[in-house]
């Protein structure tokens, strides 16, 4: 298969079987291409390939029968990045044409030839979700407390995020954006956000974050350099920019590291949701590329405990939801919020590159 024949099919999240395993690595080739990172693509074309043929020792082997749904585990990423981190060590001199984007014609004879050597390195990168903590995904918070503060809503926010991963954007408030001309966060900053803006410029008047929180179930320490690499292992290689973005939010992690619980999504929510609003500040639960990791059960608990919690919210101390996810037929992120009280239906407020590169406000 060429990367140009790859076609995108919607398909159910939670199928599986050995058709559900093609169609995510085809669905991964194409979005990847779609979204400008041809080396990452050219990598799942190569693993495609194997999937058709007896090579990849263990490792292609548990790939081939997935216990569980390969789209919704991301499958392919998962043992993208494993194979991207042999490549940044320097373990795996032969991948280097493929990172280079040279699109080699025997791509997947190399891959096959890397996994065979470094069965007991990759089999673990199989065994969790992929960590793809991406600082420009925090336009969307950024923008959508503008949006919520011009509707009447408190400036001063509590950020509670699901899915943190190493908190990079649980450090938001050290960062300075540029949004369509408007602009927040400190002048010192050294991590700046200007994503490609289209559409009208959203509200001004800034914000503040007077705390921040957030969960994961496995989440990563930016100071620990094993940790490091596997979050730089996960970044395509296309995208350099978000290799100097996430350097800054190491060096801002090592100066005050961001506060993580390893817990569950839901039993996070329901906790902070049962302590005692502050008024005049406006709670928030965010994420950004988690929702489809969930469970469906814990989906329908959060969302429950949401809406509940957002009946008894008062103009003083509002509850919100920002939500960044990925559309899986359009192949961009969607910026969605609630509030309460006076808008607890989904409103969109934008459109966006997987990684922030551009936007589309509709604010």
């Amino acid at each position: 298969m060429k990367t140009d024949e790859a076609r995108y099919e919607a398909i159910d999240p939670q199928a599986r079987g050995p058709e559900a395993v093609t169609r995510a690595f085809e669905n991964q080739i194409a979005y990847c291409r779609d979204n400008g990172a041809p080396i990452t693509a050219g990598v799942n074309r190569g693993l495609r390939e194997l999937i058709d043929t007896d090579r990849g020792g263990t490792v292609m082997l548990r790939v081939r029968k997935w216990a569980g749904a390969p789209l919704a585990d991301a499958l392919p990423l998962r043992l993208a990045g494993g194979l991207h981190a042999l490549h940044l060590t320097g373990a795996e001199q032969s991948l280097a044409p493929i990172y280079d984007g040279l699109d080699p014609n025997d791509t997947a004879d190399l891959l096959a030839n890397a996994i065979e050597r470094h069965e007991a390195f990759l089999l673990p990168w199989l065994d969790g979700p992929p960590q793809t903590n991406e600082a420009g995904r925090s336009w969307g918070y950024a923008a959508a407390m503008l949006w919520l503060a011009d509707r009447g809503l408190p400036r001063d926010f509590a950020l509670y995020e699901i899915g943190s991963s190493a908190g990079i954007n649980l450090m938001m408030r050290r960062y300075r954006y540029d949004l369509g001309g408007v602009t927040v966060g400190p002048d010192t900053s050294g991590m700046r956000l200007s994503p490609e803006w289209h559409g009208p410029s959203p509200s001004g008047g800034g914000f503040d974050i007077v705390g921040a929180k957030g969960c994961d179930i496995a989440p990563v320490d930016l100071t620990d350099p094993d940790q490091a690499l596997r979050l730089r292992a996960y970044v395509w290689p296309e995208f350099t920019e978000r290799f100097h973005r996430l350097d800054a939010a190491i060096e801002a992690a090592n100066r005050y590291p961001p506060e993580i619980e390893r817990r569950g999504a839901g039993d996070f929510v329901d906790d902070i949701l049962a302590a005692e609003p502050q008024p005049g500040v406006t709670r928030a639960l965010v994420h950004s590329v988690v929702w489809q990791y969930i469970g469906e059960d814990e989906r329908r608990r959060i969302t429950l405990a949401m809406e509940r919690a957002g009946e008894a919210a008062t103009k003083d101390s509002p509850l919100a939801w920002i939500s960044l996810e990925a559309n899986r037929d359009t192949h961009r992120h969607e910026l969605n919020v609630r509030y309460w009280p006076g808008g607890d239906q989904w409103r969109h407020l934008g459109t966006a590159h997987p990684h922030g590169a551009w936007v589309e406000w509709t604010g």
